[in-house]
Parts: C-alpha cells; sequence; structure tokens
C-alpha cells in the first residue's frame, strides 16, 4: 500500500510518500522537509505563530511535490496519515485540517498519527525491527523511556520532569549566544571545548525512577557564564563539552536503569534491542554513551538516519500504514491534541492539566 504522511507539529512542513509490502517491508518513495529556521532565527527559537502560519503558506507546495517525487497520483494511495499531537496545536490545525480535505475529495482512508509512536516505529521503515524493544525519545519536545510492546502498546518507564534534553540544548545554545538550531551549535563548539573544567551537575543520578531533569543543568551553565561574563570562544567552547558531557552521562544512568527493569520483558541478551529515536539522537557524545551501554548490558543498538531522526513525513506515513495494516483509521472528525501521551496509563510525572498528563 501506498500511504501520505504530513507533518506539521513543530517548525517543520513536511511531506512524504511511504510504500508498505504484504509482507511488512517499507520504502521510501519520496520525503520532503521544509525547516522554518530563518523565520525563527531572529527570535532565539521556535514562535507557534509564525510556525502555523508558514506551514499554511507552503504545505500544499510541499505535499504536490512529495506526489511529483514519488510519482504517483491519489488515486495510487491507500490513505493519507497525517500528526495529530502531541505539538503546537496551530501547526497540528494545518496539517490535520489539509489531511482531512484530502481524505475527503479523494476518498482516502484518514489515519491520525501520535507523533512520538511515529518516533518509535520508524526502525521498523528503516531497519525491519519489530517489537518489542526499549525506546528512548530525545527531542525538542520529549524525552522519554517507553517499552514498545506492539504497535499502538506502550509502557512509559520514564519522563522528563521538567525540560526535555533539546530543549535544554537549545536554550544553552541562545545563552551562550550560538544561534538556533540549538543542538548542532553547541555540538560544534564542544568539540573545541574542555569539559572537565566546570563541574556541572548530573540530575536525577541514581534516583530509583528512570525519570529525567535538565532544567538545573541549564541553569548551572546560566551560572558560570554569568560569573565569566564577558565570555570568550574558549569559555563557550569549555561550557558546551562540559554541558554535553554531563547531559550524556545523565541520560546514560537513566537508561541504565531502565534496561534493568526492561531486561525481563526483553529476554536474554542477544534478543535485546535499543531503540534512540529523536533530533538530539544525533548528537556524537550522546550516541557514543549510549553505545557503550547498550554493548555492556547486551543490546543491540538501533538509530534511524539522521534525516529520519528529526521531524518528518516519512515516519508519519509509516506508523500510517502500520496501523492501516491493523485496520485502524480514524473519522474525520479527529481532533488535533497537544498532549497525547503515548501510555495514557501512566501516571503523570508533572501533574495533569486540562489539556492532559504534561509529561
Amino acid at each position: 500500500m501506498l500511504v501520505l504522511g504530513i507533518e506539521t507539529s513543530c517548525d517543520e512542513t513536511a511531506a512524504a510518500v511511504v510504500a508498505r509490502s504484504q509482507s511488512g517491508h517499507g520504502r521510501i518513495r519520496a520525503n520532503i522537509v521544509r525547516a522554518q529556521w530563518e523565520e525563527h532565527r531572529r527570535y532565539g527559537g521556535v514562535v507557534p505563530e509564525i510556525a502555523a502560519r508558514a506551514h499554511v503558506e507552503c504545505l500544499d507546495g510541499i505535499v504536490s511535490e512529495a506526489m511529483r517525487t514519488a510519482d504517483v497520483g491519489f488515486g495510487d494511495l491507500a490513505a493519507v496519515a497525517v500528526t495529530a499531537g502531541p505539538g503546537l496545536i496551530g501547526g497540528l490545525l494545518v496539517g490535520l485540517t489539509t489531511a482531512k480535505a484530502l481524505a475527503m475529495a479523494q476518498g482516502l482512508a484518514l489515519v491520525a498519527v501520535n507523533h512520538l509512536e511515529a518516533h518509535a516505529l520508524t526502525v521498523g521503515l528503516t531497519q525491519g525491527l519489530r517489537p518489542p524493544y526499549l525506546l528512548l525519545i530525545v527531542s525538542g519536545g520529549h524525552t522519554q523511556l517507553l517499552l514498545v510492546r506492539d504497535v499502538g502498546r506502550y509502557r512509559r518507564l520514564g519522563t522528563t520532569v521538567d525540560d526535555a534534553l533539546g530543549e535544554a540544548f537549545d536554550k544553552t545554545a541562545k545563552l551562550l549566544g550560538l544561534g538556533q538550531p540549538g543542538g548542532p551549535a553547541v555540538e560544534r563548539s564542544a568539540r573545541h571545548g574542555h569539559p572537565e573544567r566546570f563541574a556541572l551537575p548530573r540530575p536525577m543520578l541514581g534516583r530509583a525512577e528512570p525519570h529525567f531533569s535538565f532544567a538545573g543543568l541549564k541553569t548551572a551553565v546560566r551560572q558560570r557564564a554569568q560569573s565569566l561574563a564577558p565570555l570568550s570562544a574558549e569559555d563557550v567552547a569549555d561550557l558546551c563539552a562540559a554541558f554535553e558531557v554531563a547531559a550524556a552521562q545523565t541520560v546514560a544512568d537513566r537508561v541504565r536503569l531502565a534496561m534493568a527493569t526492561a531486561n525481563d520483558e526483553l529476554g536474554a541478551p542477544g534478543r535485546r534491542h535499543f531503540v534512540i529515536a529523536g533530533g538530539v539522537a544525533a548528537n556524537g557524545r550522546l550516541r557514543t554513551a549510549l553505545a557503550e551501554l547498550a554493548a555492556s548490558a547486551g543490546y543491540a543498538l538501533h538509530v534511524p538516519p539522521p534525516a529520519l531522526c528529526t521531524d518528518n513525513a516519512a515516519m508519519v506515513a509509516w506508523a500510517g500504514a502500520e496501523r492501516l495494516a491493523r485496520g485502524w483509521t480514524d473519522g474525520l472528525d479527529v481532533p488535533a491534541r497537544a498532549r497525547w501521551p503515548l501510555d495514557p496509563d501512566a501516571t503523570p510525572a508533572l501533574g495533569f492539566g486540562r489539556l492532559g498528563a504534561k509529561a
């Protein structure tokens, strides 16, 4: 089957066409992504209203480009899959409204996709890996550890109680005057730094539950920077290196605890799989630390290609194809959801608001 995917949950406007065979193998026919950083750069971060307007202006063209690249017509499609949450509500509404219009006008099935599930299932598209496996999602909006039991079946083991790791990278970059996107900027600067110069905290280290916290680490960077102001290029590089090392060691400690929890369900070494997804998975220091941990714990490590770690529509189309293969579709009344946990039964780590669990 061929599925058109649409992704507008944050600041990337994306459309893709993915093919899924009856045996469950996938192939990307087209994957078009338009980043918006030029529109947001002057503000030092994503502005939701600007993001939503940018999606409106270019989404139709992005969809058309994906269809041309894949060399297919709407009559060749089985469904249109779209990110319905979680994310910035304005952007979600743009993508979901477009997908509903296409589904209705072209007589296609509609599949509303959870953005986190799309990240969770990407390794099925890229490497043919099937659940169960342990998953770490690290992005600008989420830092979570989940047991992926099957499509649609997830158990949350840990989450962040404040900032996501990607958000901490972005705010550190902004604080140090490195520009955006913050993750790559911090990593580039850290390559020239000496992490041992600054003693930064490792939040949640040794805690009994595999939750994360990065607000204190970010604050510690700010306090060190203020004490040194004005900062030299060497100061910035050393702070970035110390931040990266502290973040990597903190994440590795949390993952180690989750692995101990997951071992019984995932089986003996050799049958255990650990997947990293999300934009921060591209960070070299983090990947090295987690690769060493996985090897020592008897886990095979899987990381999608960098282009499929950041937000994209191929992962959305694939998640939609996986759901469609099981007969799961949605009506035209399906809502956009700013919050949408993969494990709705997990106890909220940060409270519960009008829109649902905060973390």
